[in-house]
């Protein structure tokens, strides 16, 4: 398997400490910095969550084409391809996706590198010879293991039964076997039990973007729903919510709060993202910064997905307002647009939906009129959009990636899974009143036990999530995928098999599995 069997993946930041000396070509494999004597002490461990946490980051800014964000999206019930569909195509028109598509490789690829460089900082934090304290070793397992039960709850969502790899992979393997649910859901399980038991709570740990307690138990609180474990999840959500950490955003803040826009707006807007910025929903988020060595991997290709290419259209500029320089990835369904929102709707309010665009440059002659676009123009050019993703820098105006905060997770989705998990165990009542902390916020109207299904909270997580989720692996999980996209994105369901409901394994992987029969999905005959 091409990730698998070919190499150990070395964490980037062990790089640096290893030149090209000629010593490099001796047959002897252990340098002074190798995996087995580098994890083993405080600094070796640092380095190593550091290199992890940079691994981790890449899911959503791994340097390929921008496309490959938008499989998350396009072929759900939430959007359509814009321009330029590239790996997104097969999501689209589901007769092409098979197990060579490049997009299914690739987050296969970045699952298994994750694993396996968890599984490198457990087990040498694991070690007997390793100096740390016992506080300090369940630390360094703790985060290893949350991104490690984060990788394989990704991977078991989008293909069901994959490898189990529970210790670094350091020599070619080529009998790989799909491991049982149980088995994969038994490791997610306690990686993550560990977890919230031994990390420090959101305001002690010990650098801004490192993983709490409290992100340990949302993952897991998403993991027992994916299992049918309802009151285990309702408990998970429960236990962020009445840490009293976090406190849902009703009010105006940070940078732009004395201009125009909602406090739903605010969580969005650049220098408001993070916890120390105002941000009292986030949970996790992982921190970039604009040309800083380490602040970033690679580019954040979101604003160029979501924002319109509106910049393509004469007499339009790129500007801040506007949100950057996009280039339309991708569009909002029809039903997004036009189905979703109901009444006065924060989310749908004109700071969180753009619709509307004005010629912004002064040498135009319709410089301050409506723009009315052209047909060919609404495909991805002029298109309506979430401002999640709007990012401008004066130093990097027509960028090829942003540099904004990743938010992971923030309260809003702790109280939409709580209320999954109610809905589940008919406690409609409760579910309606989770769901109403939220549309309160919003100024929506209020809902009742007898508006609850899970079609009603998947369509809240729309309003709520929008840009921010995953949709495609929360359709997965919860198992509506195929059911959501038909009756929802007239354009997307024609091609779609329930079989889609899971991702295919890439037969690139399955063929260099010589020694043992790496089984696809149903449905994928290559």
């Amino acid at each position: 398997m091409r990730k698998l069997t070919f190499l150990l993946l070395i964490f980037p930041v062990l790089a640096s400490f290893i030149s090209c000396k000629k010593s490099f070509l001796d047959e002897k494999s252990d340098s002074a910095y190798s995996p087995l004597n580098t994890f083993k002490n405080v600094a070796g461990l640092e380095s190593g969550i550091a290199g992890l946490q940079a691994s981790v980051r890449e899911q959503y800014t791994m340097q390929v084409t921008q496309s490959l964000l938008a499989i998350f999206q396009v072929g759900t019930d939430v959007a359509l391809n814009g321009l330029d569909a590239g790996e997104a195509e097969p999501f689209q028109n589901y007769a092409l996706l098979n197990s060579e598509s490049p997009a299914a490789l690739n987050y296969w690829s970045w699952s298994y590198k994750v694993i396996n460089n968890a599984n490198q900082i457990i087990k040498g934090a694991s070690d007997n010879t390793s100096v740390l304290t016992t506080a300090q070793r369940n630390l360094y397992l703790a985060e290893a293991k949350f991104y490690r039960a984060y990788a394989y709850n990704f991977l078991v969502t989008l293909w069901g039964t994959v490898p189990l790899i529970d210790q670094p992979l350091d020599v070619p393997k080529t009998d790989f076997v799909r491991a049982s649910l149980e088995n994969l859901n038994s490791l997610i399980n306690d990686d993550l039990i560990f977890a919230s038991a031994n990390l420090p709570a959101i305001d002690g740990v010990s650098k801004p973007g490192r993983i709490s307690k409290e992100a340990a138990q949302q993952l897991l609180a998403e993991a027992y729903l994916r299992q049918g474990k309802n009151d285990l999840a309702e408990v998970q959500c429960l236990n962020v919510i009445n840490s009293k950490k976090f406190s849902i955003i009703n009010a105006r803040y940070g940078v732009k709060k004395a201009l125009a826009g909602d406090p739903f707006s605010d969580m969005f807007t650049d220098g408001n993202l993070r916890r120390r910025q105002g941000n009292t929903e986030a949970i996790w988020v992982q921190e970039m910064e604009y040309n800083l060595p380490g602040g970033s991997s690679s580019l954040d290709q979101h604003r160029r997905v979501w924002v319109p290419y509106y910049s393509n259209v004469a007499g339009l500029l790129v500007c801040d307002s506007l949100g950057g320089r996009g280039i339309g990835r991708i569009r909002l369904s029809p039903w997004v647009i036009n189905g979703l929102y109901k009444g006065n709707d924060m989310r749908n309010s004109k700071y969180n939906i753009h619709r509307d665009y004005y010629y912004n440059d002064p040498k135009n002659a319709k410089f301050g009129q409506k723009v009315v676009p052209l047909a060919a123009d609404t495909l991805y050019k002029i298109v309506p959009s979430t401002t999640k993703w709007n990012h401008y820098l004066d130093a990097d105006p027509t960028g090829n990636g942003s540099y904004k905060d990743l938010v992971m997770m923030r309260l809003g989705e702790t109280y939409l899974l709580l209320a999954e998990a109610q809905f589940k165990q008919s406690k409609l009542g409760e579910a309606a009143t989770s769901i109403n902390v939220l549309r309160t916020r919003a100024n929506a109207a209020q809902v009742t036990a007898s508006d609850i299904t899970l079609d009603f909270i998947l369509d809240e997580r729309v309003r709520e999530l929008i840009g921010e989720e995953n949709r495609r692996m929360t359709l997965a999980r919860t198992g509506t995928l195929v059911d959501r996209l038909k009756k929802l994105n007239f354009k997307d369901n024609s091609t779609v098999q329930s079989y889609n409901q899971l991702l295919p394994i890439p037969q690139s992987e399955i063929d260099l599995n010589k020694d043992a029969k790496l089984a696809q999905n149903p449905g994928y005959i290559r």
